[in-house]
């Protein structure tokens, strides 16, 4: 892992200062502070991965409100139709992201359980924009408003939001001003909101007006302009415009998007003519119920579940079974609207990619193959023990050249392994740089892609080497594409060993892995932070892994992807740290071969199948069910005076593992190269050590004191 990885993420404003103390032991640094990781942050906004991951990578993702299933149906009518929404969203090829409050926290995509505790709950409040701060502050459950939805979608980059219907001017809302915050959201939040039209209880002429005083474009989904009244086709009233299919709308959206406006869309989908029928016994009930409404002074935000419910009466569930219908229709027609916004995203970006160039004319004669990141590093280092923040600080300023892909495949290269290396760089002055520095390497499958910017990292460190602060600029990483990475499936497939970091978007890995199980090559992964390590474990991929490096935050992290419980806090001694890694590793080594844990200060931990009084780390073609065990090394030490630089350090531990099972070295000599090789790069300015050689990191050679003795434990 590299090892300024877990900063980024876990660094808050209030604690801008040293992020632990000095510490002589190798890979102490960086991963010291893996209890940090854990700790929940201070902030109220919580994006599920996989739709985390899909934004990333430009995959259709559609939003989806929670007040149906917290007031709009009783349990378990509300949990079947939410769980049905989703799977048509899915079925379409998009990610659904249900917007919810869970305790005081705004969830973008919920997990089963979160979707199964939303709609039994009893206590669930609405939770529009004006609502937002007191759920939060009191940890309340709700359900989010067409408003509170907007605000969370498009925090998180959703660009496409699903609903029934809107909210709008109530019947005399011209003297009671009982206007909803749904069309004042669509006025102020860039998104498109896609609905049956304004709820048929409304006064639909007011709000079209009200909609165009707050510059919302609005269009009818179809080839007629007539606006919809949720129930009812028409409402007597017509749309400004009309698209008539997903793509004319993705165009539509994308123009509103380019713009820069900060006005959402409204687009109306009709209800689907076999529950139309109905509209006109529909539209009597409504009319009666409102009446009744009037009559008990209900008022403001009770009115819809009243009237809702009573027309449901009226018409004994017709009215209920329509609007399940058009729900369902809209999650139809807005999936397929957000597929192709995102097929024009995407066919964007790769007319933008170069082709591979002819850098290195080896690529097919390429023992391993990795894939991954690569950073311009500014490694600032003060003079002062203790850095000053909002003030200069004296110090010295270098630029070096890391990323985890590349610094893996940096020292596999040195080591004399030849590595094909597939990455993605931009067209500016940086990727310049970067091609000239890794002219040791194969650069022919890193693409350079237009008008983008190549990954910077800048890192802040004090006079004692300790990492202060750490700044990245990764977006290109996403332009790792699987359709770029295809190219180079025959390279892949005949390599000895493919390896690929946490940077890359998940449908490459899922890529990878899909070929590696197809093809019986043995597949590394190294999870770069806490919050990536979870991509291959979004689905079944992880299954075709054969090895993984993470730290005790990354495992944590890897085993609750695939439903597993973990400690809510991390052991401190080194027995309770080995017994925890040991019960995390064992059900992943269902399916790997080895899993490489780095304890900081405590050392390594090497887990997987028996072989010869240790651990087996040579690739093996097909997967049996020996013993399992793990072997214990300490970790080597670096004074603070040796240490320069902690930026590669994981880096080369791996990089160092890999280059011995390449040559069918014994694992004790594999994960002493691994040490050696980490230790160098603390020493050096760079984050893999240019000196370094076979010779620097053969254990036999380099290490004139008797190595510290491993601990042998099997895996009961």
């Amino acid at each position: 892992m590299v090892w300024h990885k877990v900063i980024v993420d876990s660094l808050l404003v209030s604690e801008l200062k040293m992020l632990r103390t000095a510490s002589v032991d190798l890979l102490h640094r960086g991963i010291s502070t893996f209890q940090r990781g854990l700790r929940k942050k201070d902030d109220f906004f919580r994006v599920h991965p996989a739709v985390c991951h899909a934004l990333a990578e430009s995959r259709p993702v559609v939003a989806l409100e929670s007040t149906i299933i917290t007031h709009g149906m009783p349990y378990p009518n509300n949990l079947s139709t939410a769980k049905e929404v989703e799977a048509i969203v899915r079925s379409e090829g998009a990610i659904p992201a249900t917007v919810g409050v869970i305790e005081g926290r705004l969830h973008i995509g919920l997990t089963a359980e979160e979707l199964d505790g939303l709609a039994r709950s009893k206590t669930a409040i609405k939770v529009s924009r004006r609502d937002l701060p007191y759920a939060v502050s009191k940890g309340l459950w709700g359900g989010t408003t067409v408003s509170g939805t907007m605000i969370a979608a498009h925090r998180a980059g959703i660009s496409v939001f699903v609903t029934g219907g809107i909210g709008g001017v109530h019947r005399d809302g011209e003297n009671s001003l009982d206007i909803s915050a749904d069309l004042t959201e669509l006025g102020r939040t860039p998104i498109a909101v896609v609905s049956a039209g304004v709820k048929s209880i409304l006064d639909i002429g007011r709000t079209l007006e009200f909609l165009e005083t707050q510059g919302v474009c609005v269009a009818t989904y179809g080839t007629s302009k007539n606006f919809p009244a949720f129930f009812s086709t028409q409402s007597g009233f017509t749309s400004p415009y009309n698209v008539c299919n997903p793509e004319e709308a993705a165009k539509l959206i994308g123009g509103t998007l380019s713009l820069g406006l900060e006005s959402g869309l409204l687009l109306a989908v009709p209800i689907p003519e076999e529950y139309a029928a109905s509209g006109q016994q529909i539209q009597e009930a409504i009319q009666t119920a409102l009446a009744e409404a009037s009559v008990q002074g209900i008022r403001g935000k009770d009115v819809t579940p009243f009237i809702l419910e009573k027309v449901n009466k009226l018409t004994q569930g017709k009215s209920l079974q329509a609007n399940i219908a058009l729900i369902y229709n809209n999650a139809r027609v807005g999936s397929q609207i957000a597929c192709c916004l995102s097929k024009r995203i995407r066919e964007k970006t790769l007319h933008h990619v170069a082709p591979p160039q002819d850098r290195h004319p080896q690529d097919s004669q390429s023992k391993i193959a990795v894939i991954g990141g690569v950073n311009v590093d500014f490694i600032a280092k003060g003079k002062n023990k203790k850095l000053l923040f909002g003030q200069t600080n004296p110090g010295s300023v270098c630029q070096t050249f890391g990323g985890v892909g590349r610094n893996i495949a940096d020292i596999l290269s040195r080591l004399g392994q030849k590595t094909l290396f597939i990455s993605a760089i931009g067209t500016d002055s940086n990727s310049d740089a970067v091609i000239n520095y890794c002219n040791h390497m194969n650069t022919t499958a890193v693409a350079r892609i237009q008008e983008q910017r190549t990954a910077t990292y800048c890192a802040v460190i004090s006079a004692s080497g300790e990492l202060s602060l750490g700044l990245g600029d990764m977006d290109i990483h996403q332009r790792i594409t699987k359709q770029y990475v295809s190219q180079f499936e025959e390279q892949l497939s005949s390599a000895q060993l493919v390896c690929f970091d946490g940077n890359i978007p998940v449908s490459t890995i899922d890529y990878v892995c899909s070929i590696a199980k197809k093809n019986a090559f043995p597949v590394w992964y190294e999870p770069t932070d806490a919050d990536k390590a979870c991509k291959p474990f979004l689905s079944d991929s992880w299954k075709a892994l054969s090895y993984t490096s993470p730290n005790l935050v990354e495992l944590c992290s890897m085993n609750r992807t695939i439903g597993l419980q973990t400690p809510e806090v991390l052991p401190c001694s080194l027995k309770e740290v080995l017994s925890c890694s040991l019960a995390l590793c064992r059900p992943l080594l269902k399916h790997l071969q080895c899993v490489v844990v780095t304890l900081g200060a405590m050392g390594v931990l090497v887990c997987g199948e028996h072989e010869a009084g240790s651990v087996r780390l040579q690739p093996k073609k097909y997967r049996s069910t020996g013993r399992l065990c793990a072997v214990h090394y300490p970790a080597l030490t670096v004074t603070t005076e040796e240490t320069v630089n902690v930026s590669g350090a994981g880096d080369s531990l791996a990089g160092g593992m890999m280059a011995g099972i390449l040559q069918g070295r014994d694992t004790h000599s594999c994960v002493r190269m691994g040490l050696l090789a980490a230790r160098l790069s603390m020493a050096s300015p760079h984050p893999i050590d240019p000196s370094l050689s076979l010779d620097t990191v053969d254990p036999n050679k380099v290490h004139p004191l008797p190595w510290p003795e491993p601990t042998f434990m099997w895996m009961e």
